[in-house]
């Protein structure tokens, strides 16, 4: 905390705004993200957020890929920072060179957020962490989850939680071992935002969550009271792929058979 609030000193001291100071840390510290993400993490509305980046992006020291409504920014490498200085032609020579002195500091930041990370919780409110970590999702959550031993572990926190979830816009696909609870939940699937794709529970039963949304691979291991959250763009995007394929197979288990009767 102490670094970063050193880094935006130092670049209110280079001549960046207060928000464009904001939002380059935040930016940094998310590694890469859309402007909700961005946006909330540093405080400020989506549309600011919309603006601040532009202008980072004419500065050269933001990147931006993929379309609306994905794209995503990321933080240029730090030398990028120097290079914006040293364009400025009216700018002042020590300002430049406060820039390139500047450089060991952030490179610091850059490289830790831009690997993995791995966050572990333990207990009942580690458990609840993890799932309000989820809140931050900016797309629909991909899902593999028990509920009959989430609501076991966690017993009076699921239902205002779906609430939260739903009041945020965020939905979720689930796929969800089939008993007599996961039966009535589905019944909320519409108000809840969430669409339920049922596996045989004498073949498929499993006990911990699996969220994965955004950068994150988020488990809920309710046996071992223990929530573990990854942050990585490859493993997301992998875990996401391997989702889609469970998700097919268990929407094929949900169809009635095809009609094979010869007229």
């Amino acid at each position: 905390m102490q670094e970063n609030n050193e880094l935006k000193s130092t670049l209110l001291n280079l001549g960046f705004g207060e928000k464009e100071a904001i939002v380059y840390v935040s930016l940094l510290e998310l590694g890469k993200g859309t402007v909700s993400q961005i946006s909330r993490k540093a405080g400020i509305n989506r549309t600011t957020g919309y603006e601040i980046l532009d202008s980072l992006l004419n500065k050269g020291v933001v990147n931006l890929s993929g379309k609306e409504p994905k794209a995503e920014y990321a933080a240029e490498s730090p030398e990028s920072l120097a290079l914006y200085f040293k364009r400025e032609a009216d700018k002042a020579v020590e300002r430049v060179r406060k820039a390139e002195d500047f450089i060991p500091q952030i490179s610091r930041v850059y490289a830790k957020q831009n690997r993995p990370k791995i966050k572990f919780y333990e207990g009942t409110e580690g458990l609840k962490h993890v799932y309000e970590d989820t809140l931050t999702s900016s797309e629909a959550i991909r899902a593999y989850a028990t509920v009959d031993d989430m609501h076991k572990a966690l017993p009076n926190y699921f239902p205002e939680y779906y609430k939260r979830r739903a009041g945020k816009n965020i939905a979720i696909r689930a796929i969800v071992p089939e008993t007599e609870f996961g039966l009535e939940r589905k019944s909320h699937d519409t108000e809840e935002k969430r669409e339920i794709a049922f596996v045989p529970a004498d073949k498929y039963y499993f006990s911990p969550e699996i969220n994965i949304y955004d950068n994150k691979v988020m488990i809920a291991s309710w046996r071992e009271k223990l929530g573990i959250i990854i942050e990585s763009e490859e493993i997301a995007d992998a875990m996401k792929k391997i989702y889609e394929l469970a998700w097919q197979r268990a929407k094929e288990m949900n169809s009635p058979p095809a009609d094979t009767h010869l007229v």
